[in-house]
């Protein structure tokens, strides 16, 4: 993957971390500039990682044909195993350490759904969250994943617009008619179609590389999201998302040799399903024994970033591997390298 592109996903992984950091130590209540700023646009950071993903997709797949049971299992390899973990851990947590997560509660179906990507109102009547939270952006990755799939059963040439046929049907057919829950009848899906696009002009090479035309895009971006609200989140989070994805494709040659950069990208999925477990144990432990509230984040965040390093190299890269090794030792085509 771009070195640009991992720079970006582990920002926009930190983004949601301030984000909930906010939440659950202040209640959303921000008594500085930056505190508010985490607020209200830290969530984009979830916008960011969907262009993202559509771009990643498309670029590892283009030029390639494979069985549509090969890419879904490369995807559910990279996704499921450090999820159902953390969903595990977040079920534990609620069943027998309470104090750390007041007002959440367990329930085996939900519980069940959950593992399985399935939208279900949670039993603590707070919405349509999976057991562990910040779960909910999976279950439109999955949808994605399963629609994306079917580009492999056509020329190459169809693809794109098959894919975004598919997704235009079940999010606005499909759910409009009630066979598919309501969840996903959500603008945020279409952020994926914007990625595919990012990969479809970086490919022709209609991006090109620089410096002072993509740091003014990225500047004009950040304008945008500084000054627009979630109401029209496609329009007003989606396209300026997608304007930062494509400054930091263009930024590649100013990022490519940082292995920091690399390793903090590398780390960013389980910096997502991780930081929450680690806040609520902060903020218990805060309350518990009057510690200072912003000693207590600064103590969590070095905590996340160890147990995420820890998550990547045990879980996700050597899991993965493990994986693609027993399918190819089916006798299925080789395995595709990288875990993006």
């Amino acid at each position: 993957m771009l070195v640009s592109l991992q720079a970006l996903r582990a920002i926009a992984a930190w983004m949601v971390v301030m984000h909930h950091v906010m939440q659950i130590f202040f209640d959303f209540k921000a008594s500085s500039t930056a505190g508010q700023l985490f607020v209200d646009k830290g969530a984009v950071g979830v916008d960011i990682f969907f262009v993202i993903s559509g771009l990643v997709i498309y670029l590892s797949t283009q030029g390639k044909d494979m069985p549509v049971g090969r890419f879904l299992f490369n995807r559910a390899a990279r996704i499921v195993p450090a999820y159902w973990l953390y969903s595990l851990a977040m079920a534990l947590i609620i069943l027998f350490a309470q104090p750390l997560v007041p007002g959440q509660t367990f329930d085996w179906t939900h519980f069940l759904r959950s593992l399985l990507f399935i939208p279900a109102e949670n039993p603590a009547g707070y919405g349509l969250y999976p057991t562990l939270g910040v779960g909910w952006t999976l279950n439109y990755e999955m949808l994605f994943y399963l629609l994306f799939a079917l580009v492999f059963l056509v020329p190459e040439r169809f693809r794109l617009l098959l894919v975004a046929a598919a997704l235009v049907a079940v999010c606005e057919g499909l759910t409009r008619s009630g066979v598919l829950s309501g969840f996903y009848h959500n603008q945020i899906v279409y952020e994926f179609l914007l990625g595919l696009g990012i990969g479809m002009l970086y490919r022709r090479g209609w991006i090109g590389q620089g410096l002072w035309l993509p740091l003014l895009i990225l500047g004009a971006a950040l304008l945008a999201l500084y000054h627009l609200d979630s109401s029209q989140r496609l329009l007003h989070w989606g396209l300026p998302s997608a304007l930062i994805v494509v400054a930091c494709v263009a930024l590649e040659p100013y990022l490519q040799r940082s292995r920091v950069l690399k390793a903090l990208g590398n780390w960013s999925y389980s910096v997502y399903l991780l930081h929450v477990l680690v806040l609520s144990l902060g903020w218990y432990l805060c309350r518990r024994f009057q510690l200072n509230s912003y000693l207590t984040v600064a103590l969590c965040v070095p905590l996340i970033l160890a147990g995420s390093w820890l998550s990547y190299v045990w879980l996700e890269r050597s899991l993965y591997q493990r994986l693609q090794g027993w399918w190819d030792a089916r006798g299925d085509a080789p395995a595709v390298a990288n875990i993006s």
